[in-house]
């Protein structure tokens, strides 16, 4: 991952946190993209892949 992607990855993780509203299942979904993009960003699973972390199930 390229310093330029690393940034806008993070940046997105920025945005979707400012959205975040403290209701558990209101943000379920804001908080699995952040999660995934997470993963992407530490190396955990390939970018733009199709497959799930086997670890936790995501």
């Amino acid at each position: 991952m390229t310093d330029q992607e690393k940034t806008a990855v993070e940046g997105e993780i920025a945005t979707l946190e400012g959205k975040l509203t403290g209701d558990m299942f209101q943000d379920m979904e804001i908080r699995d993209k952040i999660h995934n993009l997470k993963m992407t960003l530490e190396g955990v699973r390939p970018s733009n892949s199709e497959f799930e972390c086997v670890g936790c199930g995501s």
